[in-house]
């Protein structure tokens, strides 16, 4: 028997080992977790008029409902008619090789502008995606397809540039120089994660879609729960809403995973380096101090997804000491008890964007080593 004939059955056994080891503990693939039971972030199976909205969650949860429309996860997607970016720019240019491109926005909309030479192609803009504090993307609609734009706001430099990701030295023609088709699945996951209720019985519908992450995405249509309450019914309203405060450590991480990729989401696609960064949960549980059963480690045991991103790296210092509070033989740390995360999370630049992203993958990191 050849040595490749020997690796290869190892190699998928060992795999096999490892993934049933996670999923006993947990954790899973996203498509796997919305073949389960129950609610589940994007599970679309739902009914549209099952959907309440989020003032009706307001009147019995007040202190969540004043804050939550002030994350940027309430503001992740808005028609373009509502973009600040756009109705703070009345006009928005860039030039790209032998291409012109422009947003200009007035009272009647957002008209996107493309042009070369004596070719010009114009669509007016429908969605925007992002809060724009780092960048903000388009899309239109052309013969029943959604199109993302070439160009995005950049808020580095205050104008238009090449869409992260989209960057190619010679389009064959006007139209690809323009905008990227977006394709039905793409679709499906995008304004699963950026709206709320885009896709109800399994058909989606971005016209009944509420912009942004709201109350139901992640707790689920409200109509059954609020009427149980009416009802005083108060067993029977709390089954009929998830509180993902609840699940357990492994499943509240892989719960955000849903849109921001778990740690077989990533590893699956095999995604690498700066391109891995960009999915907390993958590296959180890719940390050395991950523990499937440990609260103290999960996502909204430092992120609370009712209230706006705290920034500062001290506000986390109580949290990480929570777990590395100092021994008999001194200081957990011997270099500081303070602002942990700016050593042990550190920033990396992100290809394509002028903007640094946070590394989650909890760590001593070396002079010397790069994203890995």
């Amino acid at each position: 028997m050849t040595r490749s004939k020997i690796v290869v059955p190892l190699a998928l056994m060992c795999f096999a080992v490892v993934l049933r080891a996670a999923v006993l503990l947990g954790q899973m693939a996203t498509a796997d977790h919305m073949q389960g039971r129950g609610r589940w972030p994007t599970k679309a199976t739902a009914a549209h008029r099952d959907f309440v909205g989020a003032k009706a969650c307001g009147e019995r949860h007040a202190s969540q409902s004043a804050t939550q429309p002030t994350t940027a996860m309430a503001r992740t997607a808005m028609k373009a008619h509502d973009s600040i970016v756009l109705r703070e720019h009345a006009r928005l240019a860039t030039t790209q090789g032998s291409y012109s491109y422009a947003i200009t926005t007035d009272d009647q909309g957002s008209i996107y502008n493309v042009s070369a030479g004596n070719e010009r192609a114009s669509a007016v803009l429908t969605w925007a995606f992002g809060v724009g504090k780092v960048g903000q993307s388009f899309l239109f609609e052309r013969d029943g397809n959604f199109h993302e734009a070439r160009v995005s706001y950049d808020d580095a430099i205050g104008t238009l540039d090449i869409t992260p990701g989209r960057r190619f030295d010679a389009p064959r023609d006007l139209d690809e120089a323009m905008a990227r088709r977006v394709m039905a699945t793409e679709a499906r996951r995008c304004f699963g994660c950026h709206t709320t209720a885009p896709i109800t019985e399994g058909v989606l519908n971005t016209d009944a879609a509420t912009p942004g992450i709201t109350c139901e995405a992640c707790h689920g249509p409200g109509r059954e729960h609020i009427d149980a309450v009416k009802q005083r019914h108060m067993s029977e309203a709390r089954k009929a809403i998830l509180n993902p405060a609840k699940l357990a450590p492994a499943d509240s991480v892989d719960f955000c995973g849903a849109c921001h990729a778990t740690f077989w989401d990533v590893t699956l696609a095999n995604e690498k380096g700066t391109a891995a960064i960009r999915s907390q949960p993958f590296r959180l549980s890719s940390s050395k101090c991950w523990d499937p059963a440990d609260a103290r480690i999960t996502c909204v045991a430092c992120h609370n997804p009712h209230r706006p991103l705290v920034r500062e790296a001290a506000a986390y210092d109580a949290r990480c000491l929570a777990c590395h509070a100092a021994s008999s033989k001194g200081r957990a740390c011997q270099v500081s008890t303070t602002k942990c995360a700016s050593c042990h999370t550190p920033r990396y630049d992100v290809p394509d964007l002028h903007h640094s992203s946070t590394d989650h993958l909890i760590r001593i990191v070396r002079a010397t080593a790069g994203v890995n």
